[in-house]
């Protein structure tokens, strides 16, 4: 615990720092002032909404060392199941490059994407994962590419092979925009969702829009404080503003991340990476209601008043976070697998181990009863 004198001396020297950093706010500041008078008012109207989830890694491990078993299920606000899958970073990936197209008359929406792409193998359509030949070991880390590549399949699958009843709002969940795929891949991932949008429009005469719902941004939080004293985004209704590249480029430490299309100097590096145009959003109509960052897809951004209508009368009945998109909230309600789901997994991983096992099997059973943290005592 410090102590009083320190206490004082810590207090002294963080008021001498924020006055010599001062200026860097006084910038801040001077960057989003413009903003204040670009912010526009959110007029609500009416559309089908509907939003795709996976479930989250992190909270989907089944673990019993030495297995790492991983869920991948994706669903959409309706419930309506996509995919559903285990996997393991131990796999073997040419074998999960096969699973794609084990039905070879119905491949999955991975390996659709992947025809679509002309790539054969995991390892060509992503550079974060290798090959199993490969020199360098896999990261375990390349299940998590994988599940956001499956995803992004999905979306690609329902934006170019579902048909719509109604003019419809696709809400993805996290930005549009991706680092995953190697090469110009995902420019070219970018192309099919717009020939997909457009034979929508041309067969049906329905508009589909996407939009990308992120939860944080390096963007939002490096502007957050300059924009509360600049009084942007207070205002007492729902209202939105669109982000310049250059605050965007600012806060990113990869400058590639927030390049779009107007970005591309002639002769230069292409646009890569980026498939949607940022916006900060605010759903309610207090003046501190949450603000959140939003991709438009590119070829969309000047459909804004449109968009963000339909986005604001799904928002509006937000629950259990308030003034956030619903049909996301429900997608991530369906895909979560907790409590008594998650004890039925488990409970398949020792039934598989059982019969792994054979005649060892009960040694399986004594090991459950074992205490696997005897140190988690001393909290008690």
């Amino acid at each position: 615990m410090l102590e009083p004198a320190s206490q004082t001396l810590l207090r002294d020297e963080i008021v001498r720092q924020i006055r010599e950093d001062k200026c860097l706010l006084d910038q801040l500041r001077g960057e989003v002032r413009l903003l204040a008078s670009q912010t526009r008012r959110i007029s609500p109207r009416s559309t089908t909404s509907i939003s795709l989830v996976a479930t989250d890694g992190g909270n989907n491990q089944l673990r019993f060392d030495p297995f790492l078993v991983q869920l991948l299920r994706v669903v959409d606000s309706s419930n309506n199941e996509y995919c559903l899958e285990v996997v393991s970073p131990t796999m073997s990936v040419a074998a999960l490059s096969a699973r794609q197209f084990a039905d070879p008359e119905h491949p999955t929406a991975l390996g659709r994407l992947m025809q679509y792409l002309g790539v054969e193998e995991l390892s060509a359509l992503s550079h974060m994962i290798r090959s199993d030949d490969s020199a360098r070991p896999n990261s375990p880390s390349w299940v998590q590419v994988y599940r956001e590549l499956v995803e992004w399949a999905i979306l690609f699958a329902i934006v170019r092979e579902k048909d719509f009843a109604t003019d419809t709002l696709i809400v993805f969940d996290g930005f549009l925009r991706s680092k995953v795929f190697a090469k110009d891949l995902f420019q070219r991932y970018r192309a099919g969702i717009q020939e997909g949008i457009d034979r929508q429009f041309n067969a049906n005469k329905r508009r589909i829009y996407l939009v990308g719902v992120a939860k944080h941004s390096k963007v939002l939080s490096r502007y957050r404080l300059a924009m509360a004293l600049e009084g942007v985004m207070q205002s007492p209704f729902p209202c939105y503003v669109e982000i310049p590249r250059e605050l965007e480029t600012k806060a990113y430490v990869w400058s590639e991340y927030a390049r779009g299309d107007e970005n591309v100097i002639e002769g230069g590096e292409i646009n890569k990476f980026v498939a949607g145009k940022m916006f900060f959003v605010k759903f309610g109509s207090g003046p501190r209601d949450p603000v959140w960052p939003i991709d438009i897809f590119l070829s969309q951004s000047n459909d804004h008043a449109t968009i963000f209508g339909y986005l604001l009368n799904d928002a509006i009945e937000g629950f259990p976070v308030p003034l956030y998109p619903r049909s996301l909230q429900k997608a991530h309600e369906n895909a979560a697998l907790v409590d008594f789901d998650m004890d039925i997994l488990q409970d398949m991983i020792f039934s598989g181990l059982r019969t792994t096992l054979g005649k060892e099997a009960p040694a399986l059973d004594v090991f459950r009863l074992q205490d696997a943290d005897p140190a988690s005592r001393r909290y008690e």
